[in-house]
């Protein structure tokens, strides 16, 4: 394949992955609307008309705003690659440092923050005006500013020895480079695993262990039943950012939490809160964690080869606009445009994440009642403004949760 090649082939997976996304987007949109008059017959005697054409533009709003974004990234990507931009800051980092890695390190960390701040606006607009609108944002910019820079700091604190060392293996590892980066891969992601309940998540949220004997006394009754154990449980304060509301075990071996949103439990009745809990149970029961684990490293390692391979050409880097091929600069290259690639994997990806919330919801309804579970999933939805009618094509695309109605259905059936 020669350079010209190659740019016409990523030019045209461009245009067709953006068009194949907007057209979902606009099918999503359309099927929403089609259905904004009625609720569903299944939800009618739960969720009032308001609530569900709420849910209706809070979707409808969120997917306009991200076909804005789809349009965005393209002509960004566009901008970095064939229009040269990498090139250029690649070259003003080589004049401003010596050496190879500090080189590359510069580069891809310039190419960040400039893509990070270029999206700035977006995050903004969904948080102060969209979320805001519907009744869910409760942070100030002074808060949103105080975790973007925390964000930052913990960024360049994990991040920055880790580029360090990957670029550096890429160096001197020679042609079995990408096994090492690979092995170095895993034990970060493990320890950041093995961290975040402890260390990372309360530099963004207060948790405080649970107040509440009674509820407490179901939890650890529902745990023992369930042959979990678990350092604690806590309450998070969500409310601090946001109204929607959520629960969730992190960690591993003896640094597995129990977290629930204040919002939830503000919301869900005594055995509605043991029915999500199951849910979350059923997820590490079922080995959900440790399988989605494994699949992604092994999707990391042949995405790490792959990258092996094509480093080693020049139409690769002649292709995406750079005239100076590095190690850092194939690095960057490839995980910017490899999601074009691989934009047919996320119904994939999206149905073994569906796969494992029916196996989560059949293990809660075993463990309680599956009542509680259905009144639970629909106060959620209903708190959540989730809509009720996704297109059925756009949510095979995007959902990693089964679309409501075929949820409840198959709780039901248990």
């Amino acid at each position: 394949m020669t350079a010209a090649q190659f740019t016409v082939f990523f030019i045209a997976a461009l245009a067709l992955t953006t068009l194949a996304k907007l057209w979902l987007a606009r099918r999503h949109l359309a099927h929403i609307a089609a259905h904004r008059a009625a609720v569903p017959e299944a939800f009618r005697e739960k969720i009032p008309l308001p609530a569900h054409q709420k849910a209706a533009d809070y979707t409808s709003a969120k997917a306009r705003l991200d076909m804005a974004g789809t349009l965005f990234d393209a002509a960004v990507l566009l901008g970095f690659t064939i229009a040269g931009g990498i090139q250029f800051i690649a070259g003003l980092c080589n004049g401003w440092f010596d050496t190879p890695i500090t080189q590359g390190v510069a580069t891809i960390v310039a190419v960040l923050l400039l893509s990070s701040l270029l999206e700035t606006p977006f995050g903004l607009y969904r948080t102060f005006i969209i979320e805001q609108r519907f009744g869910f944002n409760k942070m100030t910019f002074a808060l949103y500013l105080k975790d973007a820079l925390k964000g930052l700091l913990l960024g360049a604190a994990l991040g920055l020895p880790l580029l360090f060392g990957v670029l550096w293996l890429m160096e001197r590892m020679g042609a079995y480079w990408w096994l090492y980066v690979w092995l170095v891969w895993m034990a970060f992601n493990l320890l950041v695993l093995f961290i975040y309940p402890s260390f990372i998540a309360p530099l963004f949220n207060k948790f405080t262990p649970m107040q509440d004997e009674e509820m407490k006394a179901r939890i650890e009754a529902l745990l023992a039943k369930c042959g979990f154990t678990a350092s604690g449980l806590f309450v998070m304060d969500g409310s601090k950012r946001s109204a929607h509301g959520n629960a969730y075990f992190t960690g591993f071996g003896k640094t597995k939490r129990i977290v629930f949103f204040d919002t939830l439990l503000e919301r869900l009745s005594g055995g509605e809160v043991e029915a999500v809990l199951a849910h979350e149970l059923g997820h590490f029961k079922r080995r959900h964690v440790m399988k989605r684990i494994a699949a992604s490293f092994a999707l990391s390692l042949g995405f790490l080869w792959l990258l092996g391979q094509l480093m080693q050409t020049g139409w690769f880097y002649e292709g995406l606009g750079v005239t100076t091929p590095s190690t850092a600069l194939a690095l960057l290259l490839f995980f910017m445009v490899m999601p074009i690639f691989s934009f047919l994997l996320h119904p994939l990806l999206s149905a073994y994440s569906r796969k494992h919330e029916f196996e989560a919801d059949a293990y809660a309804a075993q463990q309680t009642d599956k009542t509680d579970m259905v009144n639970a999933l629909v106060k959620l939805y209903q708190d959540n403004a989730a809509t009720l009618t996704p297109d059925p094509l756009y949510s095979k695309f995007y959902d990693s949760h089964p679309p409501a109605m075929e949820r409840i259905a198959h709780l039901q059936a248990q």
